[in-house]
C-alpha cells in the first residue's frame, strides 16, 4: 500500500510533540481560560452558582489600596532583585572564572543555597535575624531590604552558574586575536581576577549576551511571582508592608472567598508576565544580534 509522500514523517512528529501539546493544554491554558471566565464572575469558590459581573472585578481592582500597595512592593521587589541579582551573579562568574584558588569550593559554596527550598530559606533568616536583634522583617522601612538579601542569598549562585558556563565556553582564540590587535591579555587580568572593564566590555561582555538574557528574564519573572519566601519569612508583614501580589491573590481568592476577584487579579498578572518577557526577549535578543 503506497502511503503518501510526506505523511509518515508528519505523523511521526506529531506523535512526538502531542503528549508535551496535551499536558501543555490540559495543565495551561485550559486553566487559563477557566480562569479568564470566573474572573468577569463574582464567585465564591464554593457555591455552583456564578453570577456574571462582567468589567466589575477590574474596575473594582483601580480603586483597590490592597492591590495597588501589593503591586507597589511586587514591581519594587523585581527592580531592584533583577538588578542586583544580576550584578553580582555576573561578578561571582567572573571571579571563580579567573586564577584563584579553590574555585570549586566557592562554587559548591555559593550554589548550596538553592538546594533549600524558600520556605525554609524564609524561616531560617527570620529566626536569625530574630537571634540577631537585627529586625529587618519587623520595620516596613527595611523589609524589602531584608527580603532581597534573603533571595539573593539563595539563587545568585545558581545564576552565577549560568554566566560562569557562557564565560567559559568563549573561544580561547578571540583573546589571541584581541592581543595580536593590541588588546592587553586577557589572561593577565584573570590572575588578578578582576578584569579591566574596557577588556571586559570588549571580549566577554558582548560573548556573554546570550546568558544575560537567560538571567534578566528568568530573574524578572521569579521576582514577579515570590510567593513562598514571604509566607515563611514575614507573613506579608508589617502590616501589609510586604504583601506580594501572589500573596494578594491567594488572601482574596480563598481567605476573602473573593474567586472571581482574585481570577481577575491573576489574570492582570499573567497579562503582565507575558508582556514584560516579550518586551524583554525582543530587546534583549536585538542586543544579542547587534553584538
Amino acid at each position: 500500500m503506497h502511503t503518501p509522500t510526506g505523511f509518515g514523517p508528519r505523523l511521526q512528529s506529531l506523535s512526538l510533540v502531542l503528549p508535551g501539546l496535551v499536558v501543555f493544554t490540559v495543565g495551561l491554558v485550559i486553566p487559563m481560560v477557566i480562569g479568564l471566565y470566573y474572573s468577569f464572575t463574582s464567585w465564591d469558590g464554593f457555591t455552583p452558582e456564578l453570577p456574571w459581573v462582567g468589567l466589575d472585578n477590574y474596575l473594582k481592582m483601580l480603586g483597590d489600596e490592597n492591590v495597588r500597595n501589593a503591586w507597589g512592593f511586587t514591581l519594587a521587589f523585581t527592580v531592584l532583585n533583577t538588578i542586583v541579582q544580576n550584578g553580582l551573579a555576573l561578578l561571582f562568574a567572573v571571579i571563580l572564572d579567573s586564577g584563584i584558588r579553590a574555585k570549586k569550593l566557592f562554587r559548591t559554596i555559593l550554589f548550596l543555597p538553592c538546594l533549600i527550598a524558600p520556605l525554609v530559606a524564609g524561616y531560617i533568616w527570620a529566626r536569625m535575624y530574630m537571634d540577631l536583634n537585627f529586625m529587618l522583617f519587623g520595620n516596613g522601612d527595611t523589609v524589602l531590604m531584608g527580603l532581597l538579601i534573603v533571595n539573593n542569598w539563595q539563587w545568585v549562585g545558581y545564576w552565577m552558574l549560568i554566566y560562569l558556563a557562557g564565560l567559559q565556553s568563549i573561544p580561547p582564540e578571540l583573546y589571541e586575536a584581541a592581543q595580536v590587535d593590541g588588546a592587553p591579555r586577557w589572561t593577565q587580568f584573570r590572575r588578578i581576577g578582576a578584569p579591566r572593564w574596557t577588556q571586559f566590555r570588549r571580549i566577554p561582555l558582548p560573548m556573554l549576551a546570550p546568558s544575560i538574557t537567560i538571567g534578566v528574564v528568568g530573574i524578572t519573572v521569579g521576582s514577579l511571582r515570590v510567593y513562598d519566601l514571604i509566607v515563611s519569612a514575614t507573613g506579608g508583614g508589617p502590616g501589609r508592608s510586604s504583601m506580594s501580589i501572589i500573596y494578594q491573590i491567594y488572601n482574596t481568592a480563598f481567605s476573602g472567598k473573593q474567586y472571581g476577584y482574585g481570577s481577575a487579579i491573576s489574570v492582570t498578572l499573567i497579562a503582565l508576565l507575558m508582556l514584560i518577557a516579550v518586551v524583554q526577549l525582543r530587546v534583549l535578543r536585538r542586543r544579542e544580534v547587534q553584538q
